[in-house]
């Protein structure tokens, strides 16, 4: 009967308890990764553990932006029908 009256107290004891583990569990080494070979040198003395992302892609120009616009919505208009 007593474990009925303070059930609250030991939900949050336990919810305590949950929170802390997740802690201790989830924690896990960070390991340094080898800076990529195709950054520049610049680049992976400032921040080797940080991920960086290179794209390598031309740029559209206007007419080929002002065209692409254009092909998308005429798909977007055809697909909404």
């Amino acid at each position: 009967m007593n474990t009925l009256k303070n059930f609250e107290a030991i939900f949050v004891v336990a919810l305590g308890l949950a929170c802390a583990a997740t802690y201790v569990f989830d924690a896990k080494p960070v390991v340094a990764s080898a800076p990529a070979r195709s950054l520049p040198a610049q680049v992976a003395s400032v921040a080797p553990d940080m991920q960086v992302v290179v794209v390598s892609a031309k740029r559209l120009n206007a007419a080929q932006k002002k065209q692409l616009l254009q092909d998308e919505r005429k798909l977007l208009s055809n697909s909404t029908i």
